[in-house]
């Protein structure tokens, strides 16, 4: 019986896959991926499946499913917790990002715990540049290896060759070449989280921005301000059955901001604004939508399965949204996740 790929993704939607592998180890990775190009098959490489949307009639391909595992560090525990030393720490892909913030916090490794609650495997981190609440992953990457499918050897970047940016980097832009196999982190050892950069997360710990917390504090404000987006899985609430935030936040000329809007001035002179507040401002309400797919009624970034629904009904609310955003203010939303077998 072919494996159902609704059952791999957080919006828990999408068809069934033609060949599905389980891959523990990074040799059958390897070998799964390498197999599936020599035949020619279509691929999809699946890590938690919270940056996915797939389409209802599944994929005509071959999936692999990463579930590699291994956590090491240069370090396990500072002798000084107080101290600012540097620890190095080598993840396998298939590693669940969450339980390795959780890890991070615990041994007083600092720089990710602003991270904490993402759903998905650290693999997929460095493809979209995971960021939230004044963090990016690109901002304590060291390096990442990687299979790279066009050469079929393996390849292994710097950070400063990853091409980093919002949301993207050098494995977004050239889509499906580079399996990424091991990211080495480079953290903060100490007790207080990294300078918080984030006002929302500042005025709930009870701080200025740019000062610094307890970093265990960090971590449960990001998971309570998380928690009531409807950011963190529960099977039991659908306002979290999401690919998380469904459009990323636009970069536009500074004259193209509409009056309000929240404005975070960018390096190149342009100005990043709020995908969140020109939904909102285009009459999309939290909660909008019908019996089936609909914003969450916590966020108006989330676009949510609440049961029974198919992923024409949630593309179809997509493109209801960015039109509308498009009419009111003339900026065209882009989505954050992952298109198979599906388009906007």
């Amino acid at each position: 019986m072919s494996e159902v790929l609704s059952a791999h993704t957080t919006l828990r939607l999408g068809g069934p896959a033609r060949a599905f592998v389980t891959a523990t180890d990074e040799r059958t990775l390897v070998a799964a991926v390498t197999g599936a190009d020599r035949r020619g098959d279509d691929l999809l490489v699946l890590g938690g499946g919270s940056n996915l949307v797939v389409a209802d009639e599944g994929f005509c391909g071959t999936v692999v499913k990463v579930a590699t595992s291994g956590v090491s560090a240069d370090v396990d525990h500072p002798d000084d917790i107080g101290c600012l030393g540097a620890v190095t720490v080598r993840v396998a892909a298939g590693e669940n990002w969450d339980d390795l913030v959780a890890r991070a916090v615990a041994s007083g490794w600092v720089g990710i715990e602003a991270l904490s609650g993402i759903p998905g495997t650290v693999g997929a981190t460095p493809i979209q540049n995971v960021g939230a609440y004044g963090q990016e992953v690109g901002d304590v990457i060291a390096s990442v290896r990687t299979w790279d499918r066009r050469v079929g050897a393996q390849r292994t970047f710097a950070a400063a060759d990853c091409g980093f940016s919002y949301r993207s980097s050098l494995f977004k832009e050239e889509p499906g070449r580079y399996l990424v196999l091991e990211v080495d982190l480079l953290l903060k050892q100490g007790t207080l989280g990294a300078p918080v950069r984030y006002a929302e997360l500042a005025d709930r710990l009870g701080i200025a921005v740019g000062e610094r917390a307890p970093i265990e504090k960090v971590r449960t404000a990001v998971l309570d301000l998380r928690a009531g987006k409807g950011m963190v899985l529960d099977p039991a609430d659908h306002d979290t059955w999401s690919a998380g935030s469904f459009f990323t936040n636009p970069v536009v000329p500074a004259d193209r901001v509409p009056a309000g809007a929240p404005a975070y001035p960018q390096s190149d002179g342009s100005v990043k604004t709020s995908a969140a507040w020109l939904i909102e401002h285009a009459g999309f309400s939290k909660g909008y939508g019908g019996p089936t797919v609909a914003l969450s009624t916590k966020h108006t970034l989330a676009l949510t399965n609440r049961g029974g629904a198919t992923t024409a009904q949630l593309l179809d609310l997509a493109r209801e949204i960015r039109q509308g955003v498009l009419d009111r203010f003339g900026i065209e939303l882009v989505n954050e996740p992952v298109l198979l077998g599906a388009s906007l």
